[in-house]
């Protein structure tokens, strides 16, 4: 068996099967071998349950009785056996599921699988199996792997698929082998098969503890090599500091911040350099960094050289339009902006002037990395909310210039200790502080009872005249999900509380011209609520927006509710977020406080970031870019330290004269192993 034979080639895998394989992106072996279990349910082997906690458990047990079948107060039909063993009794239940009572015989000795249940002292078995006495013949915990699944896809098939092919192929080793030896690490072949198919927690742990090493050696090696690659070598563009950005300063209506002026020196300081710009610009929601970055581009453009301003949604964008024109008006500077919606006619108009170099600064979205879109001499390009652009995207726009400055900005703040992590490859510049006069937003989080209590007061607020956003994870509703949607919310809204109000929609696949008839009339207060998607997360800026409403807030990540809160408390009135939540356990609950708690988006960060994740959080997931499939960068920054240590020593061995080597090993490591992403 060969790892790169169809899926087809297991016995048992018809059309059917494989085209729901095919969903998962499971095509041939190796994809079904590197298809990674998500969690795993271990089962206790034991004969004494008042030894055992909570969860599954596989025990020998003798029938004691049979119970009549009940039917309960919601119409269910509960069926009992009651068992005995040295746990003394204790009940087998089931619901609907009447039959089950008959496959057991008083006084005859079985094997049963089933949950824990206690209640009030005592001790219930729910919907216990039956199992064979082969089955954990030598009495020990089992693991049981629990996969991602898909509809058509169940958890056992996948287990006896892999089962199937698992033993009959090997992976080759991967990492350098003194390396394996150093940290004492099972070889890779081991490692995966035991992830999923462990003999037992020791076995598992160790496992993933190969595993995350790999991952992240691999990871510190793209970001290292990166960084070598920026600095090597390449000679770009050194800008003067021009005269204009002192009387520039004076045109801005407020006084900076201390951390708003440093990021400004170090950025600027970079434009001075030959070597080319390549810089993280990072602060939390509403610190300023617009504003640095029009000063950063202002200085190119006065230079003589076209920059580039790219942001991910259309509304950022003309956004970031309207305020580098208030800013630079009257300073020689011709700023144009280029987007889906500008006309056919205007885009060939804006492209040649482009080409021409009769614009300085361009502003736009996706618009700007077409393959026509040319310039005469870019200089630089910043790209706005970074992690919502995969690299291939903003690598095309770059790559429109020879060597130019990068700055990328976001508001999603990077947790101090995770910077290197993240971007080693780019020098990170920190906005820590909001300006002065940015009001506190008071969040508060309830259920779905108090919904009527939480408009009637966003009604309060719009009489003292204020303005609401109303944020849904939909856009219509879906039977399958029981989600609030915006059009399921206008309408009630409208019809009860709203009545009476000019209020409007906004959702990603609008038409431009009416999301922006309906942003216009938002800012203009015309319009006293919206009720949007997470379009409006990013950089939308309503002063008089004093409230801001998520529904089922649970389904939202910390850091996405952090920006959205962001969207209120711009202006110099007492502001709100209201967090509607289905809290159906501690978990989101406890999502919920940190929310209700906290203001500081680095703290928010870094708390997603210990309960989701970091492929989420900083877009890896949208984009294919590094998810981190077993670590965790922040419960796993010990083992990070000695992978981006080791992946240093690896790069430093081989030396400039035998890139060869390493070149090599990242193919091996992208084609034998394909967790690796190396975009």
């Amino acid at each position: 068996m060969n790892i790169y034979d169809d899926i087809k080639s297991i016995k048992g895998v018809g059309a059917v099967t494989a085209g729901t394989l095919n969903s998962c992106c499971i095509f041939n072996i190796l994809d079904l071998i590197l298809y990674f279990p998500r969690d795993y349910e271990i089962i206790s082997s034991c004969s004494n349950l008042n030894k055992v906690g909570t969860g599954k458990v596989i025990m020998d047990c003798r029938v004691k009785s049979i119970g009549k079948d009940i039917r309960t107060k919601n119409k269910k039909i509960l069926s009992t056996v009651v068992f005995e063993n040295e746990s003394g009794t204790f009940q087998g239940k089931w619901f609907n599921q009447p039959y089950m009572k008959n496959k057991f015989r008083i006084n005859k000795v079985y094997r049963i699988m089933g949950k824990i249940e206690r209640f009030n002292g005592s001790i219930s078995i729910m919907n216990p199996t039956l199992v064979s006495n082969e089955a954990n013949s030598k009495k020990e915990d089992k693991i049981i792997p629990i996969y991602p699944l898909k509809s058509g896809i169940t958890n056992n098939i996948l287990i006896k698929l892999i089962s199937k092919v698992i033993h009959e192929v090997d992976i080759e080793e991967n990492l350098p082998l003194w390396i394996v030896k150093k940290y004492k690490f099972c070889n890779l072949n081991k490692a995966i098969k035991a992830i999923h198919k462990p003999g037992s927690i020791e076995e598992l742990e160790e496992a993933k503890r190969r595993l995350k090493f790999q991952e992240l050696f691999s990871y510190s090696l793209k970001i290292l090599m990166l960084k070598n690659y920026h600095s090597k070598n390449k000679k770009g563009i050194a800008f003067k500091i021009v005269p204009e950005l002192k009387e520039f300063k004076k045109r801005i209506p407020y006084e900076l911040t201390k951390s708003q002026n440093k990021v400004i020196r170090e950025i600027l300081l970079d434009e001075k350099m030959e070597l080319p710009m390549n810089r993280l610009l990072q602060g939390d929601v509403g610190s300023g960094k617009t504003i640095v970055a029009i000063i950063a581009i202002f200085n190119v453009a006065k230079n003589g050289y076209q920059a580039v301003f790219m942001a991910p949604t259309e509304i950022l964008a003309k956004q970031h339009y309207e305020e580098c024109k208030k800013f630079l008006q009257d300073t020689g500077v011709n700023i144009q902006l280029l987007c889906g919606s500008v006309t056919e006619k205007n885009k060939k108009i804006l492209k040649e002037d482009l080409k021409e170099g009769k614009i300085d600064i361009i502003i736009g979205t996706h618009a700007l990395i077409e393959d026509d879109v040319e310039f005469k001499n870019i200089g630089m390009v910043v790209t706005d909310e970074q992690h919502r652009f995969g690299v291939a995207q903003r690598s095309k726009l770059i790559n429109k210039g020879k060597h130019v400055d990068t700055l990328v900005m976001t508001a999603t703040p990077i947790p101090r200790t995770l910077s290197l992590c993240l971007h080693g490859d780019l020098n990170i510049s920190t906005i820590d502080e909001l300006p002065p006069g940015r009001k506190k937003i008071h969040t508060y989080y309830t259920d779905k009872k108090s919904k009527d209590r939480v408009y009637k007061f966003a009604v309060e607020e719009i009489k003292k005249g204020r303005q609401v956003y109303v944020v849904c994870p939909l856009v219509e509703q879906n039977d399958n999900l029981h989600l609030s949607s915006v059009k399921e919310i206008y309408d009630k809204l409208k019809e009860k509380y709203f009545k009476d109000l000019e209020i409007g929609v906004l959702y990603g696949k609008m038409p431009s011209s009416s999301k922006e008839e309906t942003m216009n009339k938002f800012k203009s207060g015309e319009i006293k609520a919206i009720i949007s998607t997470t379009v409006i997360e990013v950089g939308v800026n309503v002063p008089n927006a004093a409230v801001m409403i998520i529904e089922n807030a649970e389904r939202f990540g910390l850091a996405q509710l952090h920006q959205l809160r962001g969207r209120v408390g711009r202006g110099e009135y007492k502001s709100y977020c209201i967090l509607i939540a289905d809290i159906k356990n501690d978990f989101i609950r406890r999502r919920m406080e940190i929310m209700k708690s906290s203001n500081d988006g680095f703290f928010i960060a870094e708390e997603d970031l210990k309960i989701r994740g970091s492929g989420e959080i900083f877009g890896f997931k949208q984009h294919g870019e590094n998810e981190l499939i077993f670590s965790n960068l922040l419960e796993d920054i010990h083992i990070f330290k000695l992978a981006n240590l080791e992946a240093k020593r690896f790069l430093e061995s081989k030396g400039s004269k035998n890139e060869k080597i390493t070149k090599e090993l990242m193919d091996k490591l992208q084609k034998a192993f394909k967790i690796i992403s190396f975009n």
